[in-house]
């Protein structure tokens, strides 16, 4: 184990044992939003109330993920109860919900806030009615005079502002400093009948799980006959299948696994940086062919040859000949001339004055210039080219 490998080992267990400090010092929170999640625990998550549902509508409720648009188009029901709770919905879905209480089915709609037009076709405008921190739901059927919820966190203060005639009050807010004002109506829709109540947070852990409060929230649905009831849930809700979510659920699992993996990060790391090589750099092979002949060409017209190199051009074209053209080559005469002419297209003269040039380089008594060497280059490279 080199020294640069255990500097960083001991800078990484300084900095696990910060963390390991940190965490077991840090004071855990509660997380107050409003997400109203039939999964979550959180204060204002419906698990309690997820669990509690069955036994509330008598083990005759249905849990809806699809849209209220999407099922009731795969799905004609005969009339039952609907029941929505703060979910996303969109305004045609909303239209599909109106549509099977027109036809005789009874909706619950425990919501903070729906499309104007939609309230507007119900009966209602729905708005801010209370500012205070605290205020309390009460229902105005005597019969649920001592059935009342305190709200001391958060209340979001919704309430009608307007309601038609035909609308029936069946709960309200109450404040101390303000009048009482309607959050929970009924309104006769068709053949079927509409409830709304705009304070959804008696339904969350928080208040579920206070003693006596329980006793409001069977009251708000006794108004539902006893006939199924599909509760239509965003399908975000869905328990998640992920083979992780047991650990990652669970604070002390999660610290360890993400421990776990960055020790492996690091172990794979540093361990790949100890086996490292330095590779060689190996110079390709250089092709000195083209230097070779360069060198001599330089050597034979140092020594002035002209006429041994005017041979081997001689020799190497005639070689050519016949090797491409199939041409022999042992007389270089007129039927020569002609057969060359005809194979290469070239003119007749360029052929004759090429012989002439080879014949004088196959000479060894001819006196070759410098000239001659270049003209005999020339002019078989442009035949054979």
């Amino acid at each position: 184990m080199n020294k640069t490998f255990k500097i960083y080992a001991v800078i990484f267990i300084v900095v696990m044992v910060i963390l390991a400090l940190l965490e077991v010092n840090k004071k855990e929170t509660t997380d107050w939003r409003k997400n109203f999640d039939v999964n979550e625990k959180t204060p204002f998550g419906l698990f309690v109330f997820n669990n509690e549902a069955k036994n509330l509508f008598k083990n005759n409720l249905k849990k809806i993920e699809q849209t209220p648009y999407d099922y009731y188009s795969q799905h004609p029901k005969k009339p039952h109860n609907i029941l929505v709770i703060e979910s996303d919905i969109d305004e045609e879905s909303w239209r599909k919900i109106l549509d099977e209480v027109s036809k005789g089915s009874d909706a619950m709609l425990v919501v903070n806030d729906i499309p104007r037009e939609i309230s507007d076709s119900i009966g209602y405008y729905d708005s801010d009615i209370s500012f205070q921190e605290e205020n309390v739901l009460k229902l105005t059927d005597k019969e649920y005079q001592n059935d009342f919820i305190k709200l001391d966190k958060f209340p979001s203060g919704r309430g009608f502002t307007f309601i038609k005639p035909n609308v029936e009050v069946l709960g309200k807010t109450v404040e101390k400093d303000n009048g009482d004002q309607a959050n929970f109506i009924k309104v006769k829709f068709g053949k079927g009948n509409i409830y709304v109540h705009s304070e959804p947070l008696f339904l969350t852990n928080y208040y579920l799980l206070k003693p006596g409060n329980i006793k409001y929230t069977q009251d708000v649905f006794s108004y539902l006959q006893d006939k199924e009831t599909l509760w239509f849930v965003e399908s975000n809700t869905k328990t998640s299948r992920f083979f992780m979510r047991f650990i990652l659920s669970n604070p002390a699992l999660k610290y360890a696994w993400w421990l776990f993996l960055g020790g492996l990060v690091l172990f794979i790391f540093f361990n790949a940086k100890r086996k490292q090589r330095i590779v060689p750099i190996i110079e390709p092979l250089k092709n000195t062919s083209v230097d070779f002949v360069k060198s001599i060409g330089n050597l034979y017209l140092q020594e002035g040859d002209f006429h041994d190199m005017m041979a081997k051009k001689a020799q190497y074209f005639l070689h050519k000949i016949r090797l491409d053209l199939l041409i022999d080559t042992q007389n270089l005469d007129e039927d020569f001339v002609k057969k060359l002419q005809l194979k290469t297209g070239k003119p007749i003269e360029m052929i004759h004055e090429a012989v002439r040039l080879i014949k004088k380089a196959q000479d060894p008594y001819s006196h070759v210039m410098k000239e001659d060497l270049a003209a005999l280059n020339t002019i078989l490279d442009e035949i054979i080219k």
